[in-house]
């Protein structure tokens, strides 16, 4: 063969060599999705497959609002995710709130996808701005009910049929209110095993003349006017057992303070009565201790000392494995003091550490500003010595006492709205997702995945479990106003599925997203629990709310102890599954299980088996205390 040809032979093959790796290459795209490829289902982390599992939800804002013609108001918080179980066939559902258009209720199909199901249910709702939502069975019929809150379109309460449908129930209950509200909460505070509701309110913070055409009543002009609107307070409605609320608020003493956020509801004390802890958005936080007689008593300066300025998000979790519920609290406004124009990615300023005052490095930075730190002051009233402006972790130690461990457990950061928390890598500790961001005008800012390491300290991980960045980028393709639009997040809950946890998150002007857990199968063991009182049950029959709210679930594992609870809505604007999961890592056995029953009885379970969900209902009859 001539060297010619040598050479043609040559280039030949190795022509056919690349149009066979290309071939092979574009098959394998082919097998994965062509040129939008799934993640590899054997990565460690989350992948957001809203769209593979039918989720088309899109959060839509008020243009007039937070549009190009930028204001500073509560508008700019977002709406909620609410997940339950309304059709009780033991699949976690999901209920997305929206401003404008509809809010959406999905049905999970037990496939890993969901159905839109809102108009055969009957809880679309567009006619208003919606914000949060909650579910809760209030009579006890087996199948959970669902409140949403709204601002200043009225709130709704939905009997939940049991057929699919829904009805609106709200003034025949009692429950009609028209405000600037934000979270509700269903949860039985006097133990008669009757879930009562719990709403948490701003302030008259909207200008009295609705938009033409519109379905909302436009914000004020600034912040400072905004910020000097008459307050409102909280309300507590209780349960008559009749299908009806009464108002019992001022004899409770949880008005509150103005500026109602969010709440946390869980047995600090131990004593076998639910407490709460409210956020307050412009103040000192509140935790009220539940006397067991129908009023409640201030004592956050005693038990918790200083808390966060202008809260958003709280949740009573156990992240150190001790047996005692701890509460995480994040604080979104004092993080309000960078303008529109500065890039937080790469700011000189120290996003993660507290400062002594509202306006924080600004102020350090420029003197000339503490003109405006005094407005705040005495505008919100600011005791210093009784706030913190940035996060704060609340561990809990014997005795009924807490210790602030915000920066030892590495747990400040930057822009927090909600919390979500549990278990993401089955590992045997719980972790916490934080949605974060401001979106337009904003630069972008990520959200933080709190992954816990087992010593009482946690790691950022957001980028390397996939949550960040974005699924679809830092920024919209879409302008606002002829500049780009940051993506940011509000709200998030946990999913329960096949002994993993998925995260469900309500995203700002943008659709939803869905992270599908995939991190490796460890082992785990999960509870959902059923009360045991019943619709039609007499007054004082004994047994707990349905839905089993307040209850505790305790492992005994050696030395080491996890507990969890049947929580209400709670985290800002959002509801997480109310299967209680545990993981276990490489622990192989439980030497027993205690479930506490929110009216106090007690069962001992020895050697549960694991890699299980196990479905315990409340034995009838038993001693209460």
């Amino acid at each position: 063969m001539s060297r010619r040809s040598v050479a043609r032979f040559a280039v030949v093959a190795a022509t056919l060599l690349v149009l066979l790796a290309l071939g092979l290459g574009f098959f394998l795209l082919s097998q994965r999705g062509g040129d939008k490829p799934d993640k590899d289902k054997s990565a460690t982390g989350f992948g957001d497959e809203a769209e593979k599992a039918g989720i088309d939800f899109h959060m839509n804002f008020l243009p007039g609002e937070q549009g190009e013609n930028f204001k500073v108001n509560l508008y700019d918080h977002g709406c909620g995710v609410a997940v339950g179980d309304f059709n009780k066939d033991g699949l976690d559902d999901l209920y997305f709130v929206n401003q404008l258009g509809p809010n959406k209720l999905y049905r999970n199909k037990g496939d890993g996808t969901f159905e839109d199901v809102t108009d055969k249910a009957g809880v679309g709702l567009g006619d208003r701005v919606c914000v949060a939502a909650a579910w809760g069975d209030y009579d006890n019929d087996g199948y959970p009910d669902l409140f949403v809150t709204s601002t200043r379109g009225g709130n709704v309460l939905f009997h939940n049929n049991g057929d699919g449908t829904f009805t609106d129930v709200t003034k025949t209950a009692g429950v009609a209110l028209i405000a600037h509200s934000q979270t509700a909460a269903f949860f039985d505070y006097d133990n008669d095993g009757l879930l009562d509701l719990f709403v948490t309110n701003t302030a008259k913070w909207t200008l009295n003349e609705k938009e033409r055409g519109g379905i909302h009543f436009p914000g004020p002009k600034d912040f400072w006017e905004m910020a000097e609107s008459p307050k409102e307070y909280n309300v507590l409605d209780h349960n008559n057992g009749d299908g009806t609320f009464t108002d019992v608020t001022a004899k409770a003493g949880l008005q509150g303070k103005g500026w109602g956020g969010d709440v946390a509801v869980f047995d600090y004390d131990g004593d076998g009565k639910l407490d709460l802890f409210v956020t307050n958005m412009f103040g000192a936080s509140q935790l009220y201790r539940n006397n067991g007689n129908g009023t409640f008593t201030d004592v956050t300066r005693q038990v918790l000392g200083r808390t966060s300025w202008g809260a958003i998000g709280s949740k009573a979790f156990d992240f150190s494995n001790d047996g005692r519920l701890d509460l995480y609290v994040v604080d979104m406004h004092s993080d309000m003091w960078l303008d529109f124009t500065a890039d937080p990615q790469g700011s000189s300023y120290d996003l993660k550490k507290k400062y002594p005052t509202v306006l924080g490095p600004m102020l350090k930075r420029d003197p000339t500003k503490r003109e405006d730190e005094q407005r705040y002051a005495d505008l919100f009233k600011i005791r210093y010595h009784e706030v913190l402006f940035g996060n704060t972790l609340f561990k809990a130690l014997p005795g009924k006492e807490f210790k602030e461990v915000s920066d030892q457990a590495g747990a400040e950061t930057f822009w927090p709205w909600g919390i979500a928390t549990g278990d993401f890598d089955n590992d045997g500790f719980e972790d916490v997702f934080l949605p974060s961001g401001m979106g337009y005008p904003y630069y972008y800012w990520p959200s933080v995945l709190l992954m816990n390491n087992g010593n009482e300290t946690f790691t950022d991980r957001a980028k390397e479990a996939g949550i960040e960045p974005p699924p679809d980028g830092e920024y919209k393709k879409e302008k606002t106003g002829g500049k780009q639009t940051a993506r940011s997040s509000r709200c998030a809950a946990t999913v329960y599925r096949d002994g993993q946890l998925d995260l469900v998150v309500n995203n700002f002007n943008d659709r939803a997203y869905y992270f599908r857990n995939h991190f490796p199968k460890k082992n785990y063991i999960a509870f959902r629990l059923t009360g045991a009182r019943e619709k039609g049950d007499p007054p004082g029959a004994p047994g707990s709310n349905r839905d089993a709210v307040g209850a505790l679930v305790t492992l005994h594992l050696g030395k080491e102890v996890m507990v969890r609870q049947v929580h209400a809505a709670g985290g800002y604007l959002s509801q997480s599954s109310q299967t209680l999961h545990f993981g276990l890592g490489e622990r192989t056995k439980i030497d027993w299980a205690e479930i506490r029953w929110p009216r106090g009885r007690t069962e001992r379970i020895d050697n549960p088996a694991i890699n299980t969900l196990h479905k315990p209902t409340e034995p009838k009859g038993k001693a209460e205390r």
